[in-house]
């Protein structure tokens, strides 16, 4: 795919998926800095292009500057919060950095040595780092040193190709030999096992394995200790927590969600105002995670419960986001049990508190879906098509997608034939540029249906 894309004319910033698409074929190529450039290139005339930025904080992560790809990652949750991709970005990031960074207790200084050291060429480096790792075979039964370990669970099957490079080091003819452009080989060597010892240390940041045990453990002392007394910083715990909340949820563990909430729940409910001021507010949005938790566990009338306690303290407060939140989620729970009308009413005391064009196109989109549902076809209609003004603005092509198709099965319903055929080819045309085969698939189904009753 990617000799296509270079061997294709220069691509425009117009071009924005073919950007994006290049940029993902470098990131895999370890060419971090071209992956960069594209994904910079395809958010040159809309900085809101939510795949251009997802596209950027991963090609930032993979150069290893994990703080930048976190404000990237961020970026694109706070525009697209329903998508899991910004939400597990933002996990590996915070991870990466805190591996990065380390504990400051586990960190000694020490005044001896020559800090000229440090800046040495990077040939005295890798030739210091290919000395030091030259190893005596290790005799049958004896055990592999910790440090070698930790490689070799990190560069899984390519540490054999790193001891196999290291061997060809020991051949004193073949390295003084050169290649056909005149490399040395000796050189080429060195240079393959330095990136292999700096992938190894990328990955360590990002999450070493023998870590995952340690933070578990961890995690469940913090969990713990916050239940008995109020930590240092209240409220920066409540927003890691919560990040840590919904980061679980966001990885299909609705158990270890519920569970960390309501302990964070009941450890909140002991402090007073003082010691968290906007404790209603913290409360509130616990009751709302308890909520989407069960409502994955697939217990609805348990989540209702939390989510209209959630909307009853939106209201004391005069909370308006809050409130829009609690009414999203009061909607969803309805329109998943299948009280469509209901759905319908909270959705559209949502409507007025609705600012963003991607929270108008979703929500027209299932206030649609609602009155169709209950074969109300003209107030669907209406929704369907507000839905798709609202993603016309943003120029969202899911919900262009969407929208086309709720327009087009309302038409059909009404009867209007031709009108359902024309909003079928604009989503058959978005599910093409989308590379979206399973909705191509059905769209082209609905559509050949459309067509022969038109020529009924």
């Amino acid at each position: 795919m990617l000799k296509l894309l270079r061997a294709s004319p220069r691509l425009q910033p117009g071009e924005k998926t073919c950007l994006v698409a290049r940029s993902k074929c470098y990131v895999k190529l370890g060419d971090a800095e071209s992956a960069l450039n594209d994904a910079e290139a395809s958010l040159k005339d809309n900085k809101d292009f939510f795949k251009g930025l997802y596209q950027k904080a991963e090609a930032l992560y993979t150069m290893g500057d994990f703080e930048f790809a976190l404000v990237y990652y961020h970026r694109g949750h706070k525009l697209r919060p329903e998508l899991q991709e910004f939400r597990l970005g933002i996990q590996k990031a915070q991870e990466a950095i805190g591996n990065s960074v380390g504990s400051p207790s586990s960190v000694k200084l020490e005044t001896k040595g020559d800090l000229a050291y440090f800046h040495k060429s990077i040939g005295v480096r890798q030739k210091h780092f290919i000395d030091s790792h030259k190893k005596e075979p290790r005799q049958h039964g004896q055990k592999m040193p910790k440090r070698e370990r930790t490689a070799k669970q990190l560069l899984g099957e390519l540490y054999r190709d790193r001891e196999y490079l290291e061997k060809l080091l020991q051949d004193e003819d073949l390295i003084k030999g050169k290649i056909r452009t005149g490399e040395r080989v000796q050189d080429l060597i060195e240079g393959c096992i330095s990136y292999l010892d700096t992938r190894t240390e990328f990955w360590q940041q990002q999450k070493p394995i023998y870590a995952r045990q340690r933070d578990r453990k961890l995690m469940q002392q913090q969990w713990s200790r916050a239940l008995h007394k109020p930590p240092s910083d209240p409220t920066r715990h409540v927003l890691t927590s919560l990040e840590e909340i919904d980061t679980a949820l966001s990885a299909g563990k609705a158990e270890s969600s519920l569970k960390k909430a309501r302990e964070l729940m009941k450890a909140v409910q002991g402090w007073t105002d003082g010691v968290l001021p906007n404790k209603k507010e913290v409360i509130g949005n616990l009751h709302s995670c308890i909520g989407n938790a069960l409502m994955d566990l697939g217990k609805m009338d348990k989540a209702l419960n939390h989510h209209k306690k959630d909307l009853e303290l939106a209201k004391q407060g005069d909370l308006m986001d809050s409130k829009s939140r609690a009414l999203d989620n009061i909607g969803r729970v309805y329109a998943r049990i299948g009280k469509f009308q209901q759905a319908i009413e909270v959705w559209e005391e949502k409507v007025p508190l609705v600012c963003s064009g991607l929270e108008k196109a979703w929500l027209f989109h299932e206030i649609g879906c609602c009155y169709l549902e209950l074969k109300r076809y003209i107030e669907a209609r209406d929704y369907g098509s507000r839905s798709l003004a609202a993603a016309d603005d943003i120029r969202d092509g899911k919900w262009q997608l969407n929208a086309s198709v709720l327009v087009a099965q309302v038409e059909l319903k009404l009867g209007n034939n031709k009108a359902s055929v024309l909003h079928f080819e604009r989503a058959l045309d978005r599910a093409k540029l989308m590379h979206d085969d399973s909705a191509r698939e059905a769209i082209q189904k609905a559509l050949r249906e459309a067509r022969q009753k038109v020529t009924q």
